[in-house]
Parts: C-alpha cells; sequence; structure tokens
C-alpha cells in the first residue's frame, strides 16, 4: 500500500477557503497507484519491479490518469484510495511518445472525476496544487515557473512541458489542479535548478493536453494509432564534450550494432548533432520503426560510424495483463 505516514507542511497546503471549487472533492479523485512487476521483465533492472506512485481519476467508471513508467510491464496493480482501500486495477495502456499511461479500476472506486482542463492555456507564474493520493495533508500549493521544451536521457521529448515550484516529494503521478479545479498535468520528474547555494526544486508535469487527441486510440487499442518512432536503446546525456552514450539498453539495436558506453554522438547520416532535442528529433524523423539510421560517432578520440537498425520500443516490453 502507499505509505501514508506523511504529511505537506500545513503551510504549504492548500486552503479550501481559498479556491472556487470543492477542494475535499477534487483531492479525492487523486489516488495512490502501487504495481508489482516481474523480475524477467525488461525495465525491471531500471524501474524496479515495485513501484509506487499517484493517479488521477479521469471517468466515473475508474479510469486512472496516471504517469507510464509506473504501469510499463505490470502484472498487478492496486489503486489506493484515500481512505485507505486498495481496489485491483488493469494497466490499460502506455503513450511512449508523451509517457503517460492509464490504469482501468478492475472495481468500484466510488470516486468523484476530475475534469480535463486547458493545460495549453497555463502561463508561468500560474497557481496551482499538485496533489499525490491521500487528500490535503498530501497536497501542495505551488506556481508554474516554466514552459518550455524537456529532452530526457531516455529517447524522450516533450515539446512544452510544465515546471512547478515548490516541488512535490512524490511527484510521481501526482495530479497537477488548476485553479478552477481541472486537472493539467501528471507529475513526471523532479529537477534541480541552480547552485548548492541557491538551489531550486521542481516538479517537471506532463500536460493534458497530449492526452486529448490518443485517448481514444489508448483506450481502444492500448497504443496511439500511429507508426511507432525509432528507437535506438541508449542513454545519452549533454556534457562539455558534447553528447555521450552514458548506458545502453541489453540487447537493443545500437548495442547489438556495436555502438560501445562512452561513445560520443556526432551526428546521424549528415547532418550534425550537438544537443539531445535534435538528437531525438532527427533519429524520428528517419522513418517508422525499423528504419536504418547511421550514427556518427568518435570513440577513443577516433571517428568511426555505425549503422543500426531501429526497433519498436514496445515490442521489447511484456504486454499487460488481465487480472
Amino acid at each position: 500500500m502507499q505509505d501514508q505516514d506523511w504529511d505537506i507542511p500545513q503551510n504549504l497546503q492548500p486552503d479550501p477557503d481559498d479556491y472556487p471549487f470543492d477542494l475535499e472533492r477534487a483531492l479525492r479523485s487523486v489516488v495512490g497507484v502501487r504495481t508489482y512487476v516481474p523480475a524477467d521483465a525488461y525495465t525491471a533492472s531500471r524501474l524496479g519491479t515495485e513501484r509506487t506512485g499517484n493517479g488521477a481519476v479521469i471517468r466515473e467508471d475508474g479510469l486512472v490518469l496516471t504517469i507510464g513508467y509506473l504501469i510499463t510491464e505490470a502484472e498487478q496493480v492496486w489503486i489506493i484510495t484515500g481512505d485507505g482501500r486498495a481496489v485491483p486495477g488493469h494497466a490499460l495502456a502506455f503513450d511512449s511518445n508523451s509517457g503517460l499511461g492509464l490504469v482501468q479500476a478492475l472495481g468500484k472506486l466510488g470516486l468523484p472525476a476530475l475534469e480535463l482542463g486547458d493545460s495549453d492555456a497555463l502561463h508561468v507564474g500560474a497557481e496551482a496544487i499538485v496533489a499525490a493520493g491521500g487528500g490535503r495533508h498530501h497536497a501542495i500549493e505551488t506556481k508554474v515557473v516554466g514552459r518550455q521544451e524537456f529532452a530526457g536521457y531516455w529517447e524522450y521529448l516533450l515539446e512544452n512541458a510544465i515546471f512547478t515550484a515548490p516541488a512535490h516529494p512524490f511527484w510521481s503521478g501526482a495530479a497537477l489542479i488548476g485553479a478552477d479545479g481541472k486537472l493539467l498535468g501528471t507529475g513526471s520528474l523532479i529537477l534541480q535548478q541552480g547552485d548548492g547555494k541557491r538551489r531550486m526544486d521542481m516538479n517537471m508535469i506532463v500536460p493534458v493536453s497530449l492526452l486529448r487527441p490518443v485517448l481514444d486510440d489508448l483506450l481502444e487499442r492500448g497504443r496511439v494509432a500511429q507508426p511507432p518512432r525509432p528507437w535506438l536503446g541508449i542513454y545519452a546525456m549533454e556534457n562539455d564534450g558534447g553528447l555521450v552514450i552514458a548506458q545502453l539498453s541489453e540487447r537493443g539495436p545500437a548495442a547489438e550494432a556495436g555502438v560501445q558506453q562512452g561513445d560520443m554522438i556526432i551526428g546521424i547520416g549528415d547532418e550534425d548533432i550537438s544537443d539531445l532535442p535534435g538528437l531525438w528529433r532527427r533519429l524520428w524523423s528517419s522513418g517508422p520503426a525499423g528504419s536504418s539510421v547511421l550514427l556518427r560517432l568518435t570513440r577513443d578520440g577516433a571517428p568511426i560510424a555505425v549503422r543500426v537498425s531501429t526497433a519498436d520500443r514496445a515490442r521489447f516490453l511484456r504486454a499487460p495483463r488481465l487480472h
């Protein structure tokens, strides 16, 4: 079960008198999500076999929006309500492009649903609430401190991510609730900005605007109805010297082609690449999964070229199994 033995400091909790909607009702829609993944699953070594986070009920039939890494390859899913009930769930869908995931409750939740809001209209300086499962003492008042591009080292890119501060300490799948009581996003990461003396912790939030155009596909097919993006299976990071491959996915396309940890990325094909957003955009523009790309690298200071046959990331993952 989700650990309930923590509280957000009272001075940071939202005050019901400050909001024009029923705050307590809205926070009842935010639940805990706990999943169990087989030890031999592809993501088990990196993401763990027991994963705990949050989600938001978005339909009264028990459909829950969460962050996808919580439910990837999950064999068991439990939804934990604010009053401590544990209801089994099914990992319904995971959209690797946005990072969002859907869970369907297999029992009656009896909870209100949060209406999806207009995350595109959310501006820097706007006040909001980041809420984890468990009511007001697990919610924090926050402000939007950034709307900008975010590139993840795991072949991931958001064009207009939401950044909020102060950060919620239990951010995974947490609900971003706007001043109108509507759901605006789902918590993905905690990031740090600044140095040790003036550091600011922020949450990176995936906007719900990315869910709207794919929701029907996810409900009907379990994935978006478009060709999967080409996937290399690399974890790339920016450093002072450029782009370095920090790690490789086991049995992934890049590893199978002979790419090595520590290789520096110069470009793809005849295009030079200098940053993560440029790397992922160039990769995804090369065609659907299965397309061949030429990685230009340096290894021990010497230039090399490695041709990689990309893959569909989903083919490496266990499909969700209904209870």
